[in-house]
């Protein structure tokens, strides 16, 4: 049985560098791997790019992904004349459920969670992991945390094993703290270091803006992988945690 799963999370800023100037997909995706986790959660993915479809034919997330992740789910968010992005879960196993629920706050920015049920070997129940890109202000970011806690109270059962991770862009630490109360989940850098973690920008973190929560988990350790390499490729540092099943 697998106890213990090592998850991550990384917003990935479209597959560019940050001022659009070239793609980086290719050292994203060697710097994923070296992550080494079971499933990644990932933000800002492109599904179809027009310019881009040249380099790296089909999707991002499934290029990401190749032969280490064996099952992929992508919710399309953002649709412009050119493709569209959104967010996307990487796994090791099977992916049995999958729904991208449109949670936009306001016509001026398209936002969703994608909810995926995984079977893991062993365990009695799907784990429920939901990845999010909550919005730039924090009156949307009210309203798509209780979107999101209303979709929890509904259709994850009470004592189902669940992760949500992304990018939160809570950098008051609101809506995290109303979403941790509320549903008695636990923030994994909060629960072992005391805060969360700073993760924006990538070359020198000082605002905390991404989050791993998890709920029927304990948390081994935690580890923010930012620093030359991860800002030559995203603004955003990657997070990753090992937990295990209470």
């Amino acid at each position: 049985m697998h106890n213990t799963l090592r998850i991550a999370t990384f917003n990935i800023h479209k597959g560019v560098t940050s001022f659009n100037a070239r793609l980086v997909l290719r050292q994203q995706r060697e710097l994923i791997r070296r992550v080494q986790a079971d499933i990644v959660f990932l933000q800002e993915v492109r599904g179809e790019h027009a310019r881009h479809q040249r380099l790296h034919p089909g999707s991002q997330h499934e290029y990401l992904a190749d032969e280490v992740w064996q099952d992929s789910a992508y919710g399309k968010n953002a649709v412009y004349p050119a493709g569209h992005h959104g967010n996307a879960v990487l796994s090791k196993y099977p992916i049995a459920l999958w729904e991208n629920v449109d949670i936009s706050a306001s016509p001026a920015e398209q936002r969703g969670m994608l909810h995926c049920e995984i079977a893991i070997p062993g365990w009695e129940q799907h784990l429920h992991c939901i990845c999010v890109h909550l919005g730039l202000f924090a009156r949307w970011r009210r309203q798509q945390i209780m979107l999101l806690r209303e979709r929890i109270e509904m259709l994850v059962p009470e004592h189902a094993p669940l992760i949500i991770a992304g990018d939160f862009n809570d950098w008051r630490m609101q809506a995290g703290r109303t979403l941790a109360d509320g549903l008695h989940l636990k923030e994994v850098f909060e629960h072992t270091a005391g805060k969360s973690a700073r993760s924006f920008p990538a070359i020198l973190p000082l605002f905390r803006l991404d989050r791993i929560y998890t709920r029927g988990f304990h948390t081994l350790n935690v580890e923010v992988h930012s620093g030359a390499a991860f800002a030559k490729v995203s603004d955003h540092a990657a997070l990753s945690a090992t937990i295990t099943r209470l």
